[in-house]
């Protein structure tokens, strides 16, 4: 359980023989993902949350999280150059850790991604209904349009968009970059007129008192704030269809988590001087709040909600292709049935996969309460984070002559800082959030041992298991 792929084989294994994904994206397209993954509900609403935390200085606490997402990119960069292969960090675990420990955190993503992916569609039904309520004053029957937790029967909406979502990934990798990069283009066009705007009407006053709540409220609301940049790991799981993954990987990571944070500075810096922190706070809106009371646009709501449906379709897209490909990695390997690993020769997809995949987050949006599930989203992408930081320090020191195209400079005390921030937002949540969590782990641990050890490739498999094992 403690047996580790070999790093060269497991690169060569993604470069030989027929039934590969196909290396067919860019750093352009790359980095869209990793902005399409990142910019969605965490700028359009969380910047109101962060406000009643931190007052004005809420821009300051946007600062704080991308320094701490900082630390986990540069490991991230560094891994998924060196070892360009789908799984993101749970094959960085297998060539680090171990397969115990590679199982655990694929399980972790699995359900990390799933259920981010149901919770984000539930999020686009009820935009769909805001941007038709603001836009013609009609809503779709609550019957329709709801969880029976809500009160509804189903939700249509959010089984519509997943399912439109998987058609584009089944139909092929380019495909999905594409769509994704117009829709990137589209909503980043909207802030950049929110931004114009903003500052055009800034108002100084609205910036006093600056922090109201001191350095307490400034962290306390980069804790809730640094959920809003979690995506730009989500590159890492395309590594496989990037072009020349040596030198996109890189720059695609640290880009899109850099153009992010300077897009959410500035709408953070123009929401506060746009409107006062208890208009920004007491709104479900807050940046069509901002331009309706700061600029006096009233057609603010609509464009607003046409953009944050435009940025969850995104969101949606790009982690459901992250989680259909971490599920490849562990079918490829053995952990779970081979068969749904096949590529469609036609899509150069996991097009079986991704359909079913699809199906069941469909499923889990249209009828399963999420208010609380969906916190495990936030433990689970910490717990990969530290990780994926271990992982960089252990490569240093277990194969420091393995060719790396980009390195973390600093290393080991950068990774121990991407460390240290995980851990302290992990113990932030809630202890019920951490039963639910041990209790997925217990569960995954039961399947690994009835299933996942016994047909892992390393066993059933020894000779054509990317090569040496490593102990």
């Amino acid at each position: 359980m403690t047996r580790r792929r070999s790093l060269e084989n497991l690169v060569a294994e993604t470069e030989s023989g027929d039934g590969q994904l196909k290396r067919a994206v860019g750093a352009t397209q790359l980095t869209a993902l990793g902005i399409g993954g990142t910019i969605g509900t965490g700028i359009f609403v969380v910047i109101g949350e962060g406000v009643g935390k931190a007052g004005p200085a809420v821009v300051l606490s946007f600062v704080l999280a991308a320094v701490a997402c900082m630390f986990s990119a540069l490991s991230y960069a560094e891994l998924a150059s060196s070892i360009p292969v789908s799984g993101s960090a749970y094959t960085y675990s297998y060539a680090t850790l171990g397969e115990l420990v590679a199982w655990i955190i694929g399980w972790d993503l699995i359900l990390e991604y799933g259920v981010s992916v149901a919770g984000i569609a539930v999020g686009w039904g009820g935009n769909w209904n805001e941007f038709l309520d603001s836009t013609f004053g009609w809503q779709m029957p609550d019957a329709i349009a709801k969880s029976p937790e809500d009160g509804g029967i189903l939700n249509l909406p959010a089984v519509f968009i997943v399912l439109a979502i998987t058609l584009v990934l089944v139909l092929g990798v380019r495909e999905s970059a594409r769509v994704n990069l117009v829709m990137v283009g589209i909503k980043l066009a909207i802030l950049v007129f929110f931004i114009i705007v903003a500052f055009a009407n800034f108002t100084s006053g609205n910036l006093h008192p600056f922090a109201p709540e001191g350095r307490d409220g400034v962290v306390g609301a980069a804790s809730l704030i640094f959920f809003a940049f979690i995506g730009f790991d989500a590159i890492s799981t395309g590594s496989e269809e990037a072009r020349n993954p040596k030198r996109d990987l890189p720059i695609a990571i640290l880009a899109s988590l850099a153009i992010v944070t300077v897009f959410y500075v500035l709408v953070s810096l123009g929401a506060v001087g746009l409107a006062s922190a208890d208009q920004l706070s007491g709104s479900d809106a807050p940046l069509a709040a901002a331009l309706d009371d700061g600029a006096g646009i009233s057609w603010a709501a609509s464009l607003l909600s046409f953009g944050a449906l435009v940025a969850i379709t995104s969101v949606c897209l790009v982690i459901l292709f992250g989680q259909t490909r971490i599920f490849y990695s562990m079918c490829r390997d053995g952990l779970l049935p081979k068969n749904l690993a096949r590529i469609s020769p036609r899509f150069g997809t996991p097009a079986l996969l991704t359909v079913m995949l699809g199906v069941l987050v469909a499923v889990l949006a249209a009828l399963v309460p999420l208010s609380e599930i969906v916190k495990l989203v936030n433990i689970g992408t910490l717990f990969a984070f530290v990780l994926v930081n271990a992982g960089v320090i252990i490569l240093k020191y277990k194969q420091p002559d393995f060719p790396r195209a980009y390195r973390v400079p600093l290393n080991p005390l950068l990774p121990l800082l991407g460390i240290g921030f995980a851990i302290y937002l992990m113990t932030t949540l809630e202890a019920q959030t951490w039963i639910r969590f041990i209790v997925w782990l217990l569960v995954g641990i039961v399947i690994y041992a009835v299933y996942g050890y016994r047909h892992s490739r390393l066993r059933s498999e020894p000779d054509r298991a990317a090569g040496p094992i490593t102990e």
